[in-house]
């Protein structure tokens, strides 16, 4: 597969206006032999980077390989949407009351109304109590009518849900009259799991590879995923959300570096954005099972049924040939190469296959005090976390405000993700025009500007407004709400072009993984504040967030159409080329005196 055959290598053209640009050095009067030992520095330093990216090029930019590994992020993604929301739906609303069957057998012929009226105490309104039932009593039917029952106790025998429509969490469990304070540990198990899952899965794609943790996803996800339909406690049930939304985010970290160590240029930007855009075609088929089934386990097991085709994933899904080769597995990463080249019929020329040698003398060895140790790597993770956690402060917070106008859940949660759709889409022509950098301030700058209005506008209990203007109010709001989730949703996947292009293949999803862990405290800390009685609390959050990670994100250096970092020394050698460039400078500028 891997022979010359006459093929040409054709070198991409923003690689070799890349490497011009940065080969170049101040004109004036400077000495030839001092430009020629730059210049010889750097054309090593990048000559490693120059081979990969050519032999990309042989293979292909985008043909079949690479359709097909993009194809395979697409049922992943619908899952991830599906067991990462579904508790938004599993707890609907019902209306309990004691079940106080012990009178059936007084008189078994007594209808249910008959049987409410004569064993729950009632409300100064009229409407039965919800919590307390009468004591049960051994007098007969005719005693009970005519004196009444006086002395009332908690529920006892459970509860009865005559008005619900749908079995849910609540009905199943008894969630209700002081139990209903565990559907909170819900929330917080599933983003215990995030942050875990973050910090784990994250060292373990760096360490063993993307192929490997992507199917240890996979087996998450059938396992803590599709097996929620079969707990029969709520503790389980809270043990299979920690679980699974481990997995949720072990799949998004590896895919997203499978993709950028895979594709190149404007098709890495791409894939991902599609990728993201089947996550919100995915919400929109949970919202559909959500209202058409009856039942909460129906909508784990028909939700969760397309995990079992992904079995078929250990025999199609590539490893990365970039992690590959920082491993120093050389001859892995040319027969992956082959492979690749075969599937788009094109042919790796032998004179440059051989040139694909690991960068160093040994192999790698990175871990996360590199994200201490390296100024570059520390200043990155520290303004996207602070970026990661304004996008998950306002996103949430956004998802609560919503919440709290009362609005129907299932038009609630369709409509922002069916805008979600247009948001990513739309971001194929920001990046085109402004660039990865400049096109994560904007979308972060206007959501968390939607965000900021919607705390600011009233809302809820403090609406004291005539109907008339409560109406237009309320429904300025849900348009805020929409547009806030529109930016936001845009930002999600720039930030994740953009955080993946600017940390190492050694290192990218370790790094993923601890920028992800603001995400999760930023949700926390909207939940938080959501709660407290200081109104400018969640404004002041809003405001000092946003504006501390738009200023620090740029500070932060452009990736569109530069090469893609594979190891620590890529950011030493940028420090040393701007010292050399300043240098060089100062030695123009005294040749000139």
């Amino acid at each position: 597969m891997a022979t010359e055959n006459g093929c040409k290598v054709k070198h991409r053209s923003h690689h070799s206006s890349m490497n011009s640009n940065q080969l170049e050095v101040p004109v004036h009067t400077q000495s030839p032999s001092l430009e020629m030992l730059l210049r010889r520095l750097r054309a090593s330093d990048a000559q490693q980077d120059d081979n990969f990216a050519n032999i990309l090029d042989v293979v292909g930019e985008f043909g079949t390989f690479q359709r097909r590994l993009v194809a395979l992020t697409f049922v992943p993604n619908i899952l991830l949407a599906v067991f990462m929301f579904a508790d938004i739906f599993m707890f609907a609303a019902q209306k309990p009351y004691c079940n106080t069957s012990w009178i059936l057998a007084v008189e078994p012929n007594l209808s249910e109304a008959q049987q409410l009226n004569l064993t729950l105490p009632r409300e100064p309104n009229g409407s039965f109590q919800t919590c307390l039932m009468y004591l049960p009593v051994t007098w007969d039917l005719d005693s009970i009518i005519h004196f009444g029952l006086n002395y009332t106790q908690s529920c006892q025998d459970g509860w009865i849900y005559p008005e619900a429509k749908k079995r849910s969490l609540v009905n199943e469990f008894d969630l209700v009259c002081g139990k209903d304070q565990n559907t909170e540990g819900v929330q917080t198990m599933l983003t215990a799991g995030l942050l875990i899952g973050s910090l784990i899965f994250g060292f373990v794609s760096d360490k063993l590879g993307r192929y490997p943790t992507i199917l240890m996803s996979l087996l998450g996800l059938t396992v803590f995923g599709f097996g929620t339909a079969f707990v029969n406690t709520f503790r389980q049930y809270l043990f299979f959300r920690f679980g699974v939304s481990q997995a949720l985010v072990c799949y998004a970290i590896s895919s997203v570096c499978l993709a950028t160590e895979w594709l190149i240029g404007q098709h890495r930007a791409h894939a991902i954005i599609l990728e993201h855009c089947f996550f919100s075609v995915g919400f929109m088929f949970l919202n559909g099972l959500a209202y058409s089934l009856s039942h909460w386990r129906l909508l784990f097991l028909l939700g969760g049924a397309p995990v079992f085709p992904l079995i078929s994933y250990i025999w199609i899904i590539p490893e990365s040939p970039r992690w590959l080769l920082m491993k120093w597995k050389v001859e892995e990463a040319k027969q992956m190469l082959c492979y690749a080249a075969g599937v788009n019929k094109k042919i790796i020329p032998l004179s440059l296959l051989d040139k694909l040698q690991p960068p160093g003398k040994k192999v790698i060895k990175a871990s996360v005090l590199d994200f201490y140790n390296n100024k570059y790597l520390l200043r990155v993770t520290l303004v996207m976390g602070c970026v990661w956690f304004t996008v998950g402060y306002s996103y949430f917070m956004l998802i609560l405000k919503l919440k709290d106008l009362g609005i129907n859940i299932h038009f609630t949660r369709v409509i922002p993700s069916i805008v979600e759709v247009p948001a990513r889409l739309c971001c194929i022509f920001l990046l085109e025009q402004i660039g990865r950098k400049w096109s994560l301030i904007v979308t972060t700058f206007q959501g968390s500007l939607m965000c900021l209005l919607v705390l600011i506008l009233p809302s809820g209990p403090r609406l004291k407004w005539p109907r008339c203007l409560a109406t237009d109010l309320k429904s300025m709001m849900i348009i805020l709400v929409v547009l806030g989730e529109f930016s936001l949703a845009a930002s999600v996947s720039l930030f994740f072009i953009y955080t993946a292009e600017l940390l190492p293949t050694v290192l990218r999803a370790t790094g993923l993984g601890l920028v992800s862990l603001a995400w999760a405290t930023g949700a926390i800390s909207s939940l938080a504040v959501s709660y407290q009685k200081f109104i400018i609390l969640p404004i002041f959050l809003c405001c000092i967030s946003a504006t501390l990670s738009l200023s620090l994100c740029s500070m932060l250096p452009e990736t569109q159409d530069q090469a893609l970092p594979d190891n620590l020394e890529h950011y030493f050698l940028q420090t040393r080329n701007v010292a050399e460039d300043m240098f060089t400078e100062e030695v123009v500028s005294s040749e000139g005196c």
